[in-house]
């Protein structure tokens, strides 16, 4: 199967850059970090995945980031959900699975919360809700806070971006209006969240606050003890790829489908800690839920 390449028109001329594979069962759609792009390593093992596999997978730039129009310093939360909304209702149809990494796990249980009706299951990784209030905003130092408030944004170094990137007063503030901890978080599908040990941009008990609020009962959180914030080494992606798996079989209608019932019953019943074999036996008990 083809990834198709091309850009959805937004309003002032802008346009958002997207990467997008038709395919069978619910939606797999990429929501990346803060500064981050869609050509990520995540992002592409699950475009390579959702190709093998015959499954339908979209990602995108927001606003300012990678291939799409705008300055990133313009850039705000309300701005970045919306694009993330506009995709969801223009590009996709049915059932969706929101894969969201750091500042898009923020943003995908937020679109989770805007459109219940489209999205059946979430994997968050290194989930960072309330990162600008919670996270960015007390690290910052006094001469960043000084040069904010003389000057509307301050440029924060990076390894990975030799003239750095602004952080701006209008960020920060309109971060606070999405707030989502300490909870209760408004979403009620299953939920998956990957959260390394070793992570200094996202502190797992950060993400373990999220998983907590979370109104779903069907909630796993898994701590890779060794993992850093990125959680890009084989192991992880292997563990991204059977998570994100695991959601799209928790997605798919099961009223008319005996097979799609059965898996997801044994998806269920794995994740209530059932060994593989009991799972599987759950999974045949018939027609009413065990």
């Amino acid at each position: 199967m083809t990834e198709a390449r091309d850009f959805h028109p937004r309003e002032e001329n802008q346009r958002l850059a997207y990467r997008k594979i038709d395919g069978e069962g619910p939606m797999v759609v990429w929501l990346g970090g803060f500064h981050s792009d869609m050509t990520g390593t995540k992002a592409q093992v699950l475009a390579e995945q959702a190709q093998a596999t015959g499954g339908g997978y979209l990602r995108f730039d927001y606003f300012g980031h990678g291939e799409s129009s705008g300055d990133f310093k313009d850039g705000t939360i309300s701005r970045w959900r919306a694009d993330a909304l506009a995709v969801i209702d223009d590009l996709t149809e049915g059932p969706l699975v929101l894969v969201g990494s750091s500042m898009g796990g923020w943003l995908a249980c937020l679109a989770a919360i805007a459109r219940p009706d489209r999205v059946k299951a979430l994997v968050l990784v290194a989930p960072a809700p309330d990162f600008t209030e919670k996270l960015m905003g007390p690290e910052l130092s006094d001469e960043a806070k000084a040069a904010i408030e003389r000057d509307g944004f301050w440029i924060r170094p990076s390894e990975y971006d030799d003239g750095g990137y602004a952080i701006t007063r209008e960020l920060l503030e309109d971060g606070a209006r999405w707030s989502i901890l300490p909870g209760p978080v408004p979403i009620d599908v299953p939920v998956r969240v990957l959260q390394g040990g070793q992570d200094d941009a996202v502190p797992w008990t950060h993400a373990l606050e999220l998983a907590n609020g979370l109104n779903s009962e069907d909630v796993v959180f898994s701590l890779i003890k060794d993992g850093d914030h990125r959680l890009s080494r084989p192991q992880d992606l292997e563990r991204l790829i059977a998570a994100v798996a695991e959601a799209r079989v928790l997605a798919t209608p099961v009223d008319d489908d005996p097979v799609a019932r059965r898996l997801a019953r044994a998806a269920r019943a794995r994740s209530a800690g059932q060994a593989p074999a009991a799972a599987w036996a759950a999974a045949d008990l018939g027609d009413e839920e065990e």
